[in-house]
């Protein structure tokens, strides 16, 4: 187990491009997720299969996209800072913005 949180921990240091898709158990990555102080801030469903999560903590401004996958594993997608929560409408359709 602390070798699955090592290897969460330095995934979540590196940049991601840099890095293959990585997945844990959720409950696991959850942990990890929490330690740094992030919360889910949205949610959607990535096809009957899979459910994307954005993670972000306030203080840091960190930011992590997820993947959950039916088996119950998490998987990264990519990481980040410079979170910032936005609150904002687009122009409609047609219109100047």
């Amino acid at each position: 187990m602390r070798a699955l949180c090592l290897s969460l921990s330095l995934l979540l240091a590196a940049p991601a491009a840099a890095q293959s898709l990585q997945c844990v158990p959720r409950a696991q990555a959850l942990d990890m997720l929490a330690q740094q102080h992030q919360t889910r801030r949205a949610m959607g469903q990535a096809g009957a299969a899979a459910r994307m999560e954005l993670f972000a903590a306030e203080d840091s401004q960190r930011w992590t996209l997820t993947v959950t996958l039916r088996d119950g594993r998490m998987c990264l997608l990519a990481h980040g800072t410079g979170f910032e929560a936005l609150d904002e409408n687009f122009p409609a359709p047609g219109t100047a913005s």
